[in-house]
């Protein structure tokens, strides 16, 4: 076994004939002019000297991907235009065809309304990582996920942060490993404070980070106060924590980013003329989205958003939700957590378990029905940058009504060359979609 799997062999085998098992089930009919989408989150980068001048997903084997861009077309997608963060809330909702300018509510509402927290008028929502700070709040922020924290120890901590800290103006809610939330409750507080993300700070010093009112309202003053108080005892908290004690990368400090207030989103089946969607992804922001827009969330229990998800059990849920379905939104978040790691060895394993335990048993369960197949990732993370990048990402579609182009392979020093160019706006939904 790979040294970053943790799923064995048996397992990974188990899935696999599940698989197996249900697309000997199929009928044609059944998924005629449907769509899937690949989404390698992070997946995208730049020529490494190391790789003899190819990116990560060049230099790793993968003819499933290369097959969309053979049969099919390619191009370019811009995810993260100027005037708006490069995270995957963004990125998702760009893919996805919905205006950032029109729509985007920042990161903590959308996976507010993931976690099914009802958030009243005057919340304000914010996305609230545990994070190792080298030397505490007065030191170095030297991992974003505490060392990709377990859920199980994240949700003690989380659960220890709201007996001591949680009151009518603030509460702490669980979510995925590090990724957690805190509502501010009430008119005192604004949503208009800039902040920096914590996995495009790695290794620069807290004091170098702070939190800035973006108006001169005394709501916004007063919340970068609040919350650079509650940041600071907190933290203390933290670092005092039994479960903190003796360990390689402890959740030391919360780390609050990306506020907002309750979203409010045009639903995809209306924007795309009676095209239904559903989402599969294991990360709330990806699955808020999808609540954002009136798509159906499909479950995975297996998912975890790094490697050692369940990559069967997603690609059998796409197959069945497909079913019932115009369009299934495939998210996988691992390569993105290896990306901002910086390890390049551990970034192509990840995009080899997406080639081999996700795309290819979906392509193959679904060969001569009538399907589209689309592959992009959200944004770049260069994986020397550990950061996401404004780069337009490489797409490949292939199906029926897309016209082979010259392209023969897929990759960020191909699709340039493609038929369908730089697409941004709603541009690549709609291709998908097979709409004009």
């Amino acid at each position: 076994m790979n040294e970053f799997e943790s799923m064995s062999d048996v397992a990974v085998e188990d899935g696999m004939k599940k698989i197996r098992e249900f697309a000997r089930t199929i009928r044609k009919e059944d998924y005629r002019n449907k769509t899937v989408v690949f989404l390698a989150d992070g997946m995208a980068d730049e020529p490494l000297p190391e790789l003899a001048g190819k990116t990560p997903v060049e230099a790793v084997d993968t003819p499933c991907l290369d097959s969309i861009a053979l049969k099919g077309a390619s191009g370019t997608f811009l995810t993260l235009p100027e005037g708006f963060p490069t995270s995957s809330d963004a990125a998702n909702m760009s893919v996805m065809g919905y205006s950032l300018a029109q729509f985007y509510p920042g990161r903590g509402p959308i996976e507010a309304e993931s976690q099914g927290i009802e958030l009243k008028e005057d919340d304000i929502a914010w996305r609230c990582n545990v994070v190792y700070a080298e030397g505490g709040k007065e030191g170095i922020l030297r991992d974003y996920s505490a060392g990709h924290i377990s859920n199980e120890i994240s949700s003690r901590l989380i659960a220890d942060l709201k007996k001591h800290f949680d009151s009518d103006k603030v509460t702490f809610h669980p979510g995925v490993s590090y990724r957690n939330l805190l509502v501010l409750h009430g008119k005192e507080f604004s949503s208009n404070v800039d902040y920096y993300k914590p996995d495009s700070s790695q290794d620069i010093a807290v004091k170098d980070l702070p939190y800035t009112a973006l108006d001169d309202s005394k709501e916004a003053a007063h919340t970068v106060a609040f919350i650079n108080d509650l940041v600071s005892r907190a933290s203390e908290f933290l670092a005092a924590h039994p479960l903190n004690q003796n360990v390689k990368s402890p959740a030391n400090m919360i780390w609050p980013w990306s506020p907002g207030k309750k979203p409010s989103f045009t639903s995809f089946t209306e924007k795309y003329e009676g095209k239904t969607g559903a989402i599969i992804s294991a990360v709330d922001v990806i699955k808020g989205i999808a609540k954002c827009a009136k798509m159906d969330v499909i479950e995975v229990p297996g998912a975890t958003g790094f490697t050692d998800t369940d990559y069967e059990g997603k690609a059998l849920a796409a197959l069945k939700a497909l079913k019932d379905h115009d369009m299934v939104y495939l998210h996988v978040e691992a390569i993105d957590e290896c990306s901002h790691l910086g390890d390049l060895q551990q970034k192509m394993f990840a995009i080899s378990q997406f080639e081999n335990r996700l795309v290819k048993p979906v392509m193959e369960a679904l060969e001569g029905c009538d399907v589209t197949f689309a592959i992009l990732p959200d944004h770049p993370v260069p994986i020397h940058e550990r950061a996401h990048t404004r780069t337009p990402v490489p797409v490949a579609v292939c199906g029926k009504n897309i016209p082979a182009d010259k392209v023969k392979k897929y990759g960020e020093s191909f699709v340039g060359e493609g038929a369908l160019g730089a697409m941004s706006g709603e541009d690549f939904m709609r291709l998908v979609l097979g709409l004009k």
